[in-house]
């Protein structure tokens, strides 16, 4: 009770008795300073401030607290499984735990070769999706040697036969053909000089007289299937939301 007011602890049993008793008919203000403990300036300090500090330090418990159950809740996978990992080694035998801890060592020394391994390029193949290069024959089969350039997608290089000849319905020949104007129907393809496709145009045009070309009937859209589509209708499908 003495520390709570900020007066002196010490002294025989009579004497603290004696001083806590001096509280009990006189306010902390009219008590002589010689009654409170080193370092405290006064009932004002160990009344308010103490109040003060024992909110703040409820305040950063109930912080500390709120944090916790925030990061329970995030990692609340992570916990159930790990349990259930501490419940399963719990119930293997000392042979097994033996096995699988042999079994974790050869797995990361495996996964350690494998990165300090080098990879032996000197054709400077694709990689392929493990992350190595594909075979020669199948570089050969498909033509991945072969560089055709399309001045239309702005001198862009396409490797192989297949890439090339499916370049010419995807977005950056589209888009090439649509600011020269012209629309990327298959009387176009293997087209690759602009100033080919723009005589081809005008030869279309001619021999077209009086009947215009109509994009909206006539100019061609592929989705990603491999359907071909006039414009009015491919807009109309991704209208509605079926492509």
């Amino acid at each position: 009770a003495l520390a709570a007011l900020g007066l002196k602890t010490g002294g025989t049993v009579q004497q603290r008795a004696e001083r806590l008793l001096l509280t009990k008919h006189t306010p902390l203000e009219k008590l002589d300073k010689k009654h409170f403990a080193k370092g405290s300036h006064g009932p004002r300090q160990n009344g308010s401030t103490a109040v003060s500090q024992d909110i703040n330090s409820l305040k950063q418990i109930a912080l500390v607290e709120a944090k916790m159950k925030k990061l329970c809740d995030l990692l609340s996978k992570t916990i159930e499984q790990t349990k259930e990992n501490v419940v399963k080694k719990q119930a293997l035998t000392y042979e097994e735990m033996e096995q699988e801890r042999e079994e974790e060592e050869t797995q990361v020394d495996t996964e350690s070769d494998d990165e300090d391994q080098q990879i032996y390029n000197p054709l400077k193949l694709p990689m392929g999706w493990d992350g190595k290069p594909i075979p020669y024959w199948l570089y050969k089969l498909h033509g991945l040697g072969q560089e055709f350039k399309c001045e239309i997608c702005g001198n862009y290089s396409y490797w192989g036969r297949r890439a090339f000849e499916r370049h010419f319905k995807e977005w950056r020949h589209q888009h090439g053909m649509r600011c020269l104007g012209i629309p990327n129907t298959k009387n176009f393809n293997e087209i690759t000089n602009i100033q080919e496709a723009q005589e081809l145009w005008e030869k279309i045009r001619e021999r077209q007289g009086v009947n215009k070309w109509r994009p909206d009937l006539e100019e061609e859209y592929e989705d990603k299937e491999g359907n071909i589509y006039n414009k009015k209708t491919y807009t109309d499908l991704q209208r509605q939301g079926l492509i």
